[in-house]
């Protein structure tokens, strides 16, 4: 890879989010990460410039894409309250999220009120009990209490009063399933972070489905004449069907000698006929359930980012989109991994990134993970391990973002 690449002069943006769900893991919005140049150095970030840039990237990639037309929580500090910096935004998607050690005085209160009267939403983050910002509790339509810094034994203390009884009560940091289970029981309504990524038991449950994708599907393999091509991108767009197809024809019950790797190599083993009559099962089966959820989205996500990221990495030719829509799999059926790769095709290096997050495919795979949870040290870290400028992986994470999107918005 070329030097030039690690040291492109050219801006990078990058875009992330973290879930924001309810009691139910159903999302209701997302805190918006985002990373610029003025952020490379972190601790010489200015408040003012790092503010006015996570709304620069709200307005350029659309709060559609960011968030799937869920609300947006956007971190605020002084100088963007002041400078009524939310206004270029709707009102009716974003929450103004009030950074803590704010000081507030008559002019942040004065802002505080006028977003409220414009229709924004307010929270209070990072909240303590002996926060600084009392006198504007009464505004808050959310408290985000960060659990790691807080301390479970606090927690009792905090939530109680009955001051704030109006506010929904979100805890941040949520990592795990004993995290949300006691936040939960404390009164916790909101509860932001990956605990539902991770499988603790060998339940599994159906995954919501893209009913535009399976209406797509049936329509495509109805025509007279099959169009093998739409077919494959139809297939390849929905991560659940995309397993589904490689494990149905790598079973027992299909009976095929060897191994089948891909959606082309399956159609030639499959044949016309038997082709369009799964695909018509699978549509029928799978029609009627709801639109992707925040896991299945984020599978569509990381195998596109893959995909546009293996032209400049030595990957030896490793299907790249499989491995990120399998990577996802243990979280999206509620199985462990090895269960989930039972009985597929995949090689040795494969199998290693899977179960062991190691190996030749490990690096590339931990800058995925990285710009997903928006650690940007670590992103830029990763970049230079695997000799790729960190615009280039920018673009393709923003252009993953928008090809997963657009899938969901048409279903």
């Amino acid at each position: 890879m070329e030097n030039s690449l690690i040291d492109d002069p050219r801006p990078v943006r990058f875009a992330t989010r973290q879930p924001i769900l309810a009691a139910d893991e159903t999302v209701i919005g997302y805190k918006l990460l985002f990373r610029t140049d003025v952020m490379i150095h972190f601790s010489s970030q200015r408040e003012p410039d790092a503010a006015r840039r996570t709304i620069d990237m709200s307005t350029l990639l659309g709060l559609d894409v960011l968030c799937d037309h869920r609300l947006a929580f956007i971190g605020c500090g002084r100088e963007t309250l002041l400078e009524q910096g939310l206004a270029f935004l709707p009102a009716n998607r974003v929450v103004a999220e009030i950074e803590r050690g704010i000081e507030v005085d008559d002019a942040v209160l004065e802002a505080c009120c006028a977003l409220k009267n414009a229709g924004y939403r307010i929270a209070l983050d990072d909240f303590t009990a002996d926060d600084r910002r009392q006198s504007i509790v009464h505004l808050a339509d959310y408290l985000k209490v960060d659990l790691k810094a807080q301390g479970w034994r606090d927690i009792p203390e905090l939530v109680g009063p009955d001051n704030w009884k109006n506010a929904v009560l979100l805890a941040a940091n949520v990592d795990s399933r004993e995290d949300f289970d006691l936040a939960r029981k404390e009164g916790f309504q909101l509860f932001q972070g990956y605990f539902f990524r991770k499988p603790e038991s060998l339940r599994t449950r159906t995954a919501p489905t893209n009913r535009f994708v399976y209406l797509r599907l049936l329509q495509a393999v109805m025509q007279q004449e099959l169009d093998w091509d739409r077919v494959e991108e139809l297939i390849k767009s929905d991560p659940t069907l995309y397993y589904r197809l490689l494990r149905f024809l790598n079973s027992p019950l299909f009976g095929i000698r060897g191994e089948v790797r891909t959606v082309r190599q399956a159609f030639t083993l499959m044949g016309e006929d038997e082709l369009r009559r799964w695909c018509k099962l699978a549509g029928m089966f799978e029609m009627s359930k709801g639109r992707p959820g925040e896991l299945l989205l984020s599978a569509l996500v990381r195998a596109r980012f893959a995909e546009l990221l293996g032209p400049r990495i030595q990957n030896s030719g490793a299907d790249l989109f499989l491995l990120g829509v399998l990577s996802m799999m243990d979280a999206i059926l509620e199985i462990p991994m090895s269960a989930v790769i039972e009985g597929l095709p995949l090689d040795q290096r494969a199998r290693q990134l899977l179960l062991e997050h190691d190996g030749d495919l490990a690096p590339m795979f931990e800058l995925i993970s990285a710009v997903e949870a928006g650690m940007w040290e670590l992103v830029v870290r990763w970049c230079r391990e695997v000799g790729m400028a960190e615009d280039f992986a920018a673009s393709c994470y923003g252009e993953a973002m928008q090809w997963a999107q657009s899938l969901a918005a048409l279903s």
